[in-house]
């Protein structure tokens, strides 16, 4: 049986802390599948499918990675593309105990999907979507935080 992994997020942009917790996983891992939530309660800046085109590009050459994108619950989307297992990134204290609580309410919706945590690069911990969205809006230059792909893409969008 394949290990399938599903690493949900808005990835509202995918940034290189994201990449890297993807990177790092490939070894637990035989399929990642990066699943792009459509969040009712977020209005994202970029559509869901410029979000999963973003992450189709940059691991074009891993066959192991795939992306897609889902509305509702992540368990359910587990189901959906046979996924055992969800992956989630940490970077402070405050990620661990928010993401232990969703963990612990999936778990409880489908004892038979496993949660795994991946603490980011410290390089990369102060990297978050929130942040990097600002430094766009406000005419900053946010390439050091994003992979090459999403950075000249939004680039060429302003």
């Amino acid at each position: 049986m394949q290990k399938i992994c599903l690493f949900p997020g808005t990835f509202d942009p995918i940034t290189l802390g994201h990449v890297d917790v993807i990177k790092r996983a490939l070894p637990l891992f035989d399929k990642i599948i990066v699943a792009v939530g459509k969040n009712v309660g977020k209005a994202p800046m970029y559509s869901p499918e410029q979000r999963q085109s973003w992450i189709e590009d940059i691991f074009k050459d891993e066959d192991k990675v795939s992306a897609a994108v889902y509305e509702g619950l992540t368990v359910n989307f587990c189901k959906e593309v046979d996924a055992q297992y969800i992956l989630r990134g940490i970077r402070y204290v405050s990620d661990f105990e928010y993401e232990k609580t969703i963990a612990d309410a999936n778990r409880t919706l489908d004892p038979h999907i496993e949660t795994f945590f991946l603490t980011c690069e410290p390089k990369y911990t102060s990297i978050a979507s929130t942040i990097v969205r600002d430094i766009i809006r406000n005419g900053g230059d946010a390439s050091l935080f994003l992979p090459e792909v999403v950075s000249t893409s939004i680039l060429q969008h302003r």
